[in-house]
């Protein structure tokens, strides 16, 4: 059989569509975020189920500096982190790999109806510590394994409960959550957790309510009444259910969060000291109300 040459026009315009299918899945939110890493959210070929949001250039990342990882579930256990956007890129524009559950929201910000399971935040675990060890992947020793954070908001605060024994874990974040009085009775497909549960954390935890007016604040401040074997914090804002994760870069829970990451994650001591002290910082920002516990 004659073989024919493939003309230079197909094979530039064959390359210009493999590099467009690899960029198309991606968006700048905010300007990138105000941290120090301008941020990206994209949807990885290897992981289309999760969206991620980390810093556009990982040059920076490797032998001195690497990513720690964030695993996040969504309000309601929704399979999009549509509600969260700002938040999430905001937390990683301060160098942080963040994988959320759910393929990436349309810029319309659309809602998603279909729900998702705890074990998604374990899956985007193992991805990334799979990444990190593959050659071929451009976060291919970029990323710090021994740094992993889980967290989520509602529903999401109960899925990180309920995974929150995995040893890999070094820090939880439970944000407008709590362990419901009567596990199962909240909305279909939320982990029917028990107080039980709060036995397993082994990390230390925080605790980010929205106030008297969130639907979450008995159950998260009787978690917090509740768990005396590792160092808590639980911070409130009178900011009800919803949170701050729709303003502009976050809000107010993306500052504290993205504090306690920084500090928990990458041993940040300036970050440390919205936590500690006599009176610890965010005690000390408007609008917040503090406590906590084994925390010095």
């Amino acid at each position: 059989m004659k073989r024919f040459p493939i003309p230079l026009a197909l094979l530039l315009l064959t390359a210009s569509l493999q590099s467009f299918s690899q960029t198309a899945a991606s968006r700048v939110v905010e300007a990138g975020g105000t941290g120090k890493y301008s941020a990206l959210m994209l949807t990885e070929t290897s992981l289309p189920t999760h969206t991620v949001f980390r810093p556009k250039d990982l040059a920076p990342f490797g032998s001195k500096e690497k990513l720690p990882v964030i695993a996040w579930g969504n309000g309601a256990c929704a399979n999009s982190p549509w509600e969260h956007v700002n938040f999430l890129n905001e937390v990683a524009s301060h160098g942080f790999l963040v994988i959320a559950i759910g393929p990436m929201p349309a810029e319309s910000g659309e809602r998603v109806r279909s729900s998702s399971k705890s074990s998604m935040l374990t899956d985007a675990i193992d991805w990334a510590i799979a990444q990190n060890a593959d050659k071929n992947s451009p976060y291919y020793g970029k990323i710090d394994v021994s740094k992993i954070g889980v967290s989520g908001m509602s529903c999401g605060g109960l899925q990180t409960l309920e995974v929150a024994a995995d040893p890999r874990i070094t820090t939880i974040g439970v944000f407008n959550s709590g362990v419901l009085p009567t596990p199962g009775a909240g909305m279909p497909g939320m982990p029917a957790v028990t107080k039980e549960q709060l036995k397993k954390i082994h990390t230390p935890t925080l605790y980010l309510l929205g106030g008297p007016s969130d639907i979450a604040y008995n159950n998260g401040m009787d978690d917090f009444k509740q768990i005396n074997h590792v160092p808590v914090f639980v911070a409130n804002m009178d900011v009800g259910h919803g949170g701050t994760y729709a303003k502009p870069y976050g809000g107010e829970f993306a500052k504290a969060a993205t504090a306690w990451y920084k500090w928990q994650l990458k041993g940040d001591k300036d970050a440390a000291k919205m936590f500690t002290g006599n009176t610890p910082g965010l005690a000390q920002s408007s609008g917040w109300t503090t406590d906590r516990k084994n925390l010095q």
